[in-house]
């Protein structure tokens, strides 16, 4: 029988990573936008919770493109604009494409 090793994001317990490395890449992510969507809740109080969470996660996800915006590149912006839009309310996708596949969580099996 083979062992395989998975790893576990501790704010998403439904995904699972081949790479420790990706796993916490994916946390901070999810850290980054839960912060985001408190902000702009407080900012924004007219934005349902649905709405603050999806531009936060957006955010987080893009947040390379929005860090080079606010360091007086505005032009980076131009980057998101042109993108083909992408549901984000899917926490689960994969924001690169470097992310390794989800893989289903094994299920016991039944004793003979």
């Amino acid at each position: 029988m083979a062992v395989e090793v998975v790893y576990r994001s501790s704010r998403d317990l439904e995904r699972l990573f081949m790479d420790k490395a990706e796993a916490d890449r994916h946390d901070k992510m999810l850290e980054l936008a839960e912060m985001l969507s408190e902000v702009l809740q407080k900012a924004v109080p007219s934005l349902n919770e649905q709405q603050v969470e999806e531009v936060g996660i957006y955010m987080a996800k893009n947040r390379d493109v929005f860090a080079k915006a606010f360091k007086s590149q505005p032009d980076a912006l131009s980057e998101l604009i042109n993108a083909p839009a992408e549901p984000v309310a899917e926490v689960a996708e994969p924001a690169e494409s470097a992310e390794a596949p989800v893989k289903p969580a094994k299920t016991a099996k039944a004793a003979k």
